[in-house]
């Protein structure tokens, strides 16, 4: 009896978020649902993918050793960027499929910063890192994205902010690559993506909030930095849909939405120690996942997984 009532907790446990899912939009029906919907699920679908530029993978690009305790400082220039793809936000609901409206492989540049705070055991366990970021999401590339009113900003650039620590495991020597764990949170602050005023059909606002968990490998070989790694990312936000009545162009009232969600991922980075700075590249792959959406978007798989780069310069002194 007892295993009986435990199956019907735990089957209510996990379709309760579908239903709470698929009922944002069930008051409507035909056309009506169908932009509702392209709202939301777009908003879904979209959310990982700002996650992901924002984050990337190594939080200290191209190592996991860390900087040796107080007195020692790193600062990394770099850009992460991945395939976009937005849907039209004049969808009217008459079609099967939401079209693409812009697609680019969108750059997000980043300014991070660690600091030494101790320097560990002599095998290079326990050293702690603070680790700090700025993230610049600029607006003008895109049209109708745009942030917020009294969101954080500089002019048209969006600003996010970013906090957290790495732990060494072990330091780097002779064969033995140095290994870390680092903890970080992120978050950007609230943007706009449609205009009703200029004849959209939709537009939603969403927030974003990243948890980044990595573990990273890596190794110096003469002058090449090498460094891999796994991480789990979740992301959370609040976003707000609105959108029109294709029968009547009336503004139908917003919806709100609880975004979270999570996702796995794998790098990889190279580099050039040029002894002043570092140049390296990453490569990774955020693992894909099935939202159980019910909307269609041309050129964007909303299950399948997700390419990134990154580029960039780092300093240690």
């Amino acid at each position: 009896m007892r295993a009986v009532r435990l199956s019907a907790i735990l089957s209510i446990a996990w379709v309760t978020p579908l239903l709470a899912q698929q009922s944002d939009c069930a008051a409507y029906g035909g056309t009506t649902r169908r932009v509702c919907d392209a709202a939301a699920d777009g908003t879904r679908a979209l959310h990982p993918v700002a996650g992901l530029l924002v984050s990337a993978g190594n939080p200290v690009l191209g190592t996991a050793g860390t900087l040796g305790g107080l007195g020692h400082f790193s600062l990394t220039l770099r850009a992460n960027a991945a395939r976009v793809v937005l849907p039209e936000t004049g969808y009217d609901g008459t079609a099967a499929t939401v079209p693409a409206s812009d697609e680019l492989f969108a750059p997000v540049p980043l300014l991070e910063g660690g600091a030494g705070i101790y320097g560990g055991m002599p095998s290079g366990l326990l050293a702690i890192d603070l680790l700090l970021s700025a993230q610049l999401l600029p607006t003008d590339q895109l049209d109708n994205l745009a942030v917020e009113q009294g969101a954080r900003r500089i002019g048209d650039i969006a600003l996010g902010l970013g906090y957290g620590a790495r732990v060494g495991i072990l330091g780097e020597l002779g064969p033995v690559p140095a290994v870390s764990l680092s903890l970080m949170r992120r978050d950007i602050p609230e943007l706009a993506y449609g205009n009703l005023e200029e004849g959209d059909q939709y537009r939603y606002a969403v927030d974003l909030h990243a948890t980044n968990v990595r573990l990273v490998a890596s190794k110096h070989l003469a002058t090449l930095e090498v460094a891999a790694g796994l991480g789990w990312d979740q992301y959370t936000g609040d976003a707000v849909i609105q959108f029109r009545d294709p029968a009547t162009s009336e503004l139908e009232p917003p919806i709100e939405l609880d975004l979270d969600q999570s996702r796995a991922l794998l790098f990889l980075d190279a580099g050039l120690d040029l002894r002043a700075l570092r140049l390296v590249g990453e490569f990774g792959y955020q693992m894909g996942k099935d939202q159980e959406l019910s909307t269609d978007f041309e050129d964007f798989d909303t299950t399948s997984g997700k390419v990134f780069g990154s580029l960039g310069v780092r300093v240690a002194f």
